[in-house]
């Protein structure tokens, strides 16, 4: 089965947009574009990261953003669009930034500053 040409131009597109968000910092580990299922759209390593998840973990961990981002939709009318959310773990920082329906999901070094989180925010709001 073979894509469409502008399927082939959007996954393209997508790429590039998750290129950009890499090259905000040495920070951030990951960059991806998920749709509102948690399916990756596009993705990609910083050169020479490690993955901390299995392929399975991480298709289970976007499955579980995707549907809090799906949530928090049915109380936008109260509180307001979703600007972006953060999680600290142990090892890792993950920020998600909505995309019209669809989301980032970034990951960051454990040991990345405040100042350079909410830079990362900002630009990666831009893109």
């Amino acid at each position: 089965m073979s894509s469409s040409p502008q399927s082939n131009q959007d996954a393209q597109k997508y790429k590039e947009k998750c290129n950009q968000i890499l090259g905000i910092s040495p920070h951030i580990r990951y960059a991806g574009l998920m749709n509102k299922f948690g399916r990756t759209m596009a993705g990609g390593l910083r050169k020479g990261v490690v993955p901390l998840l299995s392929p399975e973990e991480a298709r289970n961990e976007y499955f579980i953003e995707a549907s809090r981002s799906r949530m928090r939709k049915s109380f936008e009318n109260s509180i307001g669009k979703t600007e972006y959310t953060y999680t600290e773990n142990e090892k890792v920082k993950i920020l998600t930034v909505p995309a019209g329906d669809d989301f980032y999901y970034i990951t960051m070094d454990k040991d990345t500053p405040a100042s350079e989180v909410t830079r990362i925010i900002e630009a990666a709001r831009k893109i």
